[in-house]
């Protein structure tokens, strides 16, 4: 049995800009791309579609060859042994939930609508997007909201999970994922977040890149975490 350690790196970093489909078929990568860019929509940045989203998804439903990139970003490694099988099962399961939930949702964009998802109008894309996930659009999210978060949106696994669910975590990983996944591109996804980040995964490992500028330096607990100050603020009776 062979260990992470003895993997090689056998492929060169996705190229965010190909076309060519290695799992979708054309209609697939259409409706994909279209799907995405209503999660991710464009407005006055770049949304998922700018962000060659579609890309990301079809290499990492392709197989087991675009699963784990090598430390220094040089390209993907070659699973084998007993990861590659539990990889290839899991992949397998995945194809299958993509295939199924597309051909669900275009039946159901043709019984609404009377026309494929790719050709419906925005608004009809996310009144498909509704009935398909049983669930209302998310409203606006800003910084201080008060309003619950929309939980089917934040796994970070996608084991078991639907169609619609699965996508929204692929796109999510699409945007902000480094660049070699081929999502990303150009880094899009991190700066509409105002994230810098490396120039390559290297840069991580040689200490190149550091996540220190993001830390607070300088602090004082009672700070962070306000019942300490209520609690060193508190006399015992007399």
């Amino acid at each position: 049995m062979s260990s992470k350690a003895d993997w090689k790196t056998v492929l060169e970093p996705v190229d965010p800009d190909s076309d060519e489909r290695l799992f979708f078929s054309q209609h697939q990568w259409d409706t994909v791309e279209a799907l995405s860019a209503r999660i991710i929509p464009t407005d006055h940045d770049p949304g998922a579609r700018e962000a060659r989203v579609v890309v990301f998804i079809d290499r990492y439903l392709s197989g087991i060859n675009y699963i784990f990139a090598a430390a220094d970003g040089s390209g993907f490694l070659q699973i084998d042994g007993p990861y590659a099988s539990a990889w290839r099962s899991r992949i397998t399961d995945m194809q299958r939930t993509y295939r199924e939930g597309l051909a669900q949702l275009d039946a159901l964009c043709t019984a609404e609508f009377g026309s494929p998802f790719v050709a419906l109008a925005d608004d009809d894309q996310d009144r498909a997007i509704e009935i398909l996930s049983g669930r209302p659009k998310p409203g606006p999210v800003t910084l201080g909201t008060t309003e619950p978060a929309h939980t089917f949106t934040q796994f970070t696994t996608d084991d078991g999970l639907s169609f619609f669910d699965a996508l929204c975590l692929h796109v999510k990983q699409g945007f902000y994922a480094d660049p070699v996944y081929g999502g990303n591109k150009d880094r899009q996804g991190w700066r509409v977040i105002g994230f810098e980040g490396p120039a390559s995964l290297k840069d991580t490992m040689d200490g190149t890149y550091s996540t220190d500028s993001f830390f607070v330096q300088e602090y004082e607990w009672t700070d962070l975490i306000p019942h300490l100050k209520v609690q060193t603020e508190w006399e015992p009776p007399s």
